[in-house]
């Protein structure tokens, strides 16, 4: 293994130190997004303009001004621009969302989430 490989393993960190993504999950919620802006399913405009009015929303709504509240609006935006630009709707997607939800507060701690 070279220091090159031992750098790309390291978690990405700001320039303070300090990691980028408190969660994986918040690293793949964005490259999900690139991804889907890359292949065209919407513009990068779209995603900035629907990414910003859902932090105006939750910010008129009282959500605090912390990562975890620019997260949700990150997955919210998702869903909305997915729904809006392909087969998928949303109804389905809410539904599926419930679905993981039941089954990951279902099943004890270590073990693999699975759906019924």
């Amino acid at each position: 293994m070279t220091a090159q490989d031992v750098k790309a393993l390291r978690p990405l960190a700001s320039t303070d130190g300090d990691p980028v993504f408190d969660e994986p999950w918040q690293a793949q919620a964005l490259a999900m997004a690139d991804s889907l802006v890359q292949n065209e399913m919407f513009g990068a405009d779209a995603w900035a303009d629907a990414l910003g009015q859902a932090l105006k929303l939750a910010a008129a709504s009282g959500d605090a001004d912390t990562q975890d509240t620019y997260y949700v609006c990150v997955l919210l935006t998702l869903e909305k621009l997915v729904a809006n630009h392909s087969v998928i709707d949303q109804k389905a997607m809410i539904g599926k969302r419930k679905d993981w939800e039941e089954a990951y507060l279902s099943t004890p701690h270590g073990q693999p989430v699975r759906l019924k």
